[in-house]
């Protein structure tokens, strides 16, 4: 009877609480897992330190996409359908438009037309003129347009025009800019950055925000940052583009003897280690293994080479383990210089004294329950 009490109880026991409770794997788990074996090791162990921190901040990290396929070449001030223009026509002997003199008695007149919106035929109606075709033009060129048609009706015809609102060199700013809708572009405005700031900028931080421009059926995408730093992905716009811009967040995680298990989004500009490990609330006094810090990364290649690395990458890129001790005053130099990447995954095992203090936690449950059960047993005998 007493021992199928205590089995029973020992059941109980076990069903309440692992036999060794853990957040994730131990550190002498995970040094097995880089042993190389008949298969190949999981992934490679690389000591961190302020060294190793330098040579993967030597290695410069190349973006994913380009928008420099998308440059354009073509005129951003060239008169379409629907813009609105401002004509002005002076002539000089002013027999059509008014008369008047001037200081040198010469007679002049002159007629202004404001508003006027070129058709879907892309042409303007113009007084004397009729309908004159300018869609295509600039507005110097039809300016020279509208004079030829006034030759022969209007002496000498000296012909402005202007563009009082630009509806066809517009581009579509949507996503995460501060005012969504149309950009003009100009000849001093048709960059990606000049729409953005036309837009107010974007609203989110330009690490987690990726840029897309859509035109005739295809997509070039590249990150903000690359647009903000790099000339030649700051590229001319052309009419009629759509420039989106998608919010990729960025995140990392911590588990295991931390301060906290969460997936956080990374702040604005760099993060280290040392600062991520702040937000996770920082090492668990009681059980984290302060000698055994790792951060798990899908590295890139050429990194992966300059650390000396042989092994092979995976889709993601190459599975690397590093490790850092903060036992050591140096480890918190390192700390500070090693830069958390997006999707980083930042874990604390627990000490081998925790895993210790665990097991005789348990052996001393199970002891008091056995005590408590041949008590018992005493008790039913008697």
């Amino acid at each position: 009877m007493t021992r199928k009490l205590l089995a029973l109880a020992l059941a109980a026991v076990l069903s309440g609480c692992s036999t060794l409770p853990r957040d994730g794997p131990s550190a002498r788990a995970i040094d097995r897992g880089a042993e190389a074996d008949a298969n190949g090791a999981d992934y490679a162990i690389v000591e961190l330190d302020y060294a190793a921190a330098e040579r993967i901040r030597a290695v410069d990290a190349p973006y994913l996409g380009s928008l420099a396929g998308a440059v354009s070449t073509a005129q951003v001030d060239i008169i379409g359908e629907g813009d609105v223009l401002s004509i002005a026509i002076f002539e000089p002997s002013g027999a059509l438009f008014g008369s008047g003199s001037s200081s040198q008695g010469v007679r002049s007149g002159s007629q202004s037309l404001p508003g006027l919106a070129v058709d879907r035929n892309g042409a303007v109606s113009v007084p004397f003129a009729g309908a004159v075709r300018v869609a295509g033009l600039t507005p110097t060129e039809a300016a020279g347009a509208i004079r030829r048609s006034l030759a022969g009706r209007v002496g000498n015809p000296q012909v402005a025009v202007t563009v009082q609102e630009n509806v066809s060199n517009t581009v579509t700013v949507l996503g995460e800019v501060r005012q969504p809708g149309r950009a003009r572009l100009s000849v001093s405005a048709h960059t990606l950055l000049d729409v953005i700031a036309e837009r107010g900028g974007a609203a989110r931080p330009a690490q987690d925000i990726e840029v897309q421009i859509r035109r005739d059926g295809q997509t070039y995408t590249a990150p903000l940052t690359a647009v903000n730093t790099d000339f030649n992905e700051n590229i001319r716009l052309q009419r009629g583009d759509q420039v989106n811009l998608v919010h990729v967040p960025r995140r990392f995680r911590t588990f295991g003897a931390l301060g906290a298990v969460a997936e956080a989004d990374m702040p604005a500009g760099d993060l280290t280690l040392a600062s991520a490990l702040a937000r996770a609330g920082g090492l668990n006094d009681n059980f984290a293994n302060a000698r055994s810090v790792l951060v798990f990364r899908f590295e890139r290649p050429e990194v992966a080479r300059a650390l000396g690395l042989t092994q092979p990458p995976t889709i993601r890129g190459v599975p690397v383990v590093y490790r850092l001790d903060l036992e050591q005053a140096s480890g918190l130099f390192t700390a500070s210089t090693f830069e958390i990447r997006p999707d980083d995954t930042i874990y604390a095992p627990r000490a081998t004294a925790a895993e210790l203090r665990k097991f005789f936690e348990f052996v001393q449950q199970i002891s008091r329950v056995v005590y408590d059960i041949s008590v018992t047993n005493t008790l039913n005998n008697d």
